[in-house]
Formats: structure tokens, C-alpha cells, sequence
């Protein structure tokens, strides 16, 4: 009954299906391999941030040796001391920014670092409005001289980072990301391009800005893409064995119908359907309805 898997059509079509399950299968895996990668990133990320929460903080050149110098792997969230001098003439105000569920904006100063590079330093959040603040001038001043501001290590910000506004067209004075490559624009001088610090004590009403995970080590919508496409691909899989079973039955079953002769031939069917057209012009009338004929009846006998 079976025999017909052995006709190069059928073989064709069994090998592919070979093929396809296992292919399938396999990149099902990798992309359950790649969600259980992240998981493991982001239990890394939030135990490197508890321990540098507790740490005792190291001066900046520990993390970032000099302005061009990119944070390490484990130097996210890192409590360091930066000694030198807010620069007050390029404050910048960050708005859009959420803290404990409520709206506002980051308050920005540069810190000359030894009258050279600027070290990007967020010294608090500020609930309200950012033009509205600038506008009454409610933001508190930095201190003058020279200060040692004790803050954790952030990455740079990029598009992806949640409450960034990449669209520009922002106030004078207002930045939508914090970046090295949003600074160079709007400052005389070098800036750390490595990251920046959020200050850990800032001065009221100054609200601490709290350390946010490395990029890329959370459970973002990345990771449980990678989830998603795990089913895909395990349910294309049986898809496959699925659909190739169901061809084979219905294949076995057409075969065994026409052997005891149960299938109607084609040759009869046109012959039924001549058959039919001949008895329908023979008897024009059984075409035509009945109403149709009474009508017609009169015209006829006149």
C-alpha cells in the first residue's frame, strides 16, 4: 500500500523533510540557548551592581584611566571619587526622565577633571517640567572650586535607552541623551567617552539618580524575542512531521480507492456532464423558468 514512498517523488519529498525537522529543531535550540545567555547576563548584571553598590569607592582612573578609556566589563554601577570642577556655564537640563513613577529630568554638569577632559556628572533628578524649571530658575547651582563627587559608572546612553529623546529639536540648554557624541557638540573641551556618573549624595532638593544595569544584560524584549522564535521554530517542526503524515495517508488512501475501483473515472464525469447539456437542449423549456413560459405562451400564439 505504501510502496509509493519509494517513487523519486516521494523519496524527494521524505528527505526533505528530514532535512527540515532536524534544521528546525537545531535553531529552535540555538535561540532557547541565546534566551538562557541573557538570563545568565542579567543575574551577572544585577549581582556585579549589588556588589559594587557595597564596595568602597576607587578613584576614577581605576575605571576609566583617561578620556578615551571605555568602562570595563565589570565596571557598570562602580562607585568612584572624581575630584575637580564644575563647569556651571554648561549645565544641562535632561528631560523626560521617570523616577519612582513620576516625571521629570536629570540635572547635568560637567566636571573638569585637572582643568582638562569633562567628566559628564548627573548630580540629581528634579521633578516637574525642565523648561518650565530653567524658565524660574529652580534648578540649584553646582558647587564652585574644586569638589570630589563620589557617583556610580554608567555606560554612555544610546537610542535604546529608555527616556531618551533622539528626536532633537530640544531647547537651548536641554540634552535628550548622554553621550560623548551628544557632549562634543556643545562643550569647548574633550569629554570622557567612556561614560559618565550619577552622583550618589546630591545636595536637596536633588534627588539620587539610581545605577542603571549594562546595556544588553537585562530580560528586555530581545530576550524573550528569543523565546518566542524557540516555539516558532519547535512548532515548525511538527508541522513538518505533521504535514508529511497527513500526505502520506491521504496519498495511501487515494491509492487504495482507486485499486477497488471506488474513485469515478474522468472520462465518466465529462460523459455525465455531455449528458446533462444534451437533455438540456433537447428540451429548451426545462431551461426556462415556469413563469418565464407562461409569459412566453402569448407572444407565441400572436
Amino acid at each position: 500500500m505504501y510502496r509509493f514512498l519509494l517513487t523519486p517523488r516521494w523519496l524527494t519529498v521524505s528527505v526533505l523533510a528530514l532535512l527540515a525537522v532536524p534544521f528546525c529543531v537545531f535553531m529552535g535550540s540555538w535561540q532557547l540557548s541565546r534566551f538562557h545567555v541573557r538570563v545568565d547576563q542579567h543575574r551577572t548584571a544585577e549581582h556585579d551592581q549589588s556588589r559594587a553598590a557595597t564596595e568602597a569607592p576607587v578613584p576614577l582612573r581605576t575605571v576609566l584611566p583617561n578620556p578615551a578609556a571605555q568602562i570595563p566589563d565589570d565596571g557598570s554601577g562602580r562607585l568612584v571619587d572624581a575630584t575637580g570642577s564644575y563647569d556651571t556655564g554648561h549645565q544641562f537640563l535632561i528631560p523626560g526622565r521617570a523616577l519612582d513613577g513620576h516625571d521629570g529630568f536629570y540635572v547635568l554638569t560637567p566636571l573638569r577633571i585637572g582643568g582638562g577632559a569633562a567628566l559628564p556628572v548627573v548630580r540629581g533628578w528634579l521633578s516637574g517640567d525642565a523648561s518650565a524649571a530653567a524658565r524660574a530658575g529652580s534648578v540649584p547651582a553646582a558647587p564652585t572650586g574644586s569638589v570630589t563627587v563620589t557617583g556610580a559608572v554608567q555606560y554612555p546612553e544610546t537610542a535604546d535607552t529608555s527616556g531618551v529623546d533622539s528626536r532633537g529639536g530640544l531647547p537651548t540648554g536641554q540634552l535628550g541623551m548622554i553621550s560623548a557624541a551628544s557632549l562634543v557638540n556643545v562643550l569647548p573641551y574633550p569629554v570622557y567617552s567612556g561614560g559618565w556618573i550619577t552622583a550618589t549624595h546630591p545636595v536637596a532638593p536633588l534627588k539620587a539618580v539610581p545605577a542603571a544595569a549594562a546595556p544588553n544584560s537585562g530580560l528586555d524584549i530581545k530576550a524573550f524575542q528569543n523565546l518566542g522564535y524557540t516555539g516558532q521554530w519547535f512548532v515548525f517542526a511538527g508541522f513538518v512531521v505533521f504535514m508529511w503524515f497527513r500526505l502520506v495517508r491521504r496519498e495511501g488512501e487515494a491509492r487504495a480507492d482507486a485499486a477497488l475501483g471506488l474513485m469515478p473515472d474522468e472520462d465518466d464525469d465529462q460523459g455525465e456532464r455531455d449528458s446533462g447539456d444534451g437533455a438540456a437542449q433537447a428540451d429548451p423549456d426545462a431551461r426556462v423558468p415556469e413563469g418565464d413560459r407562461e409569459q412566453a405562451a402569448p407572444a407565441s400564439a400572436s
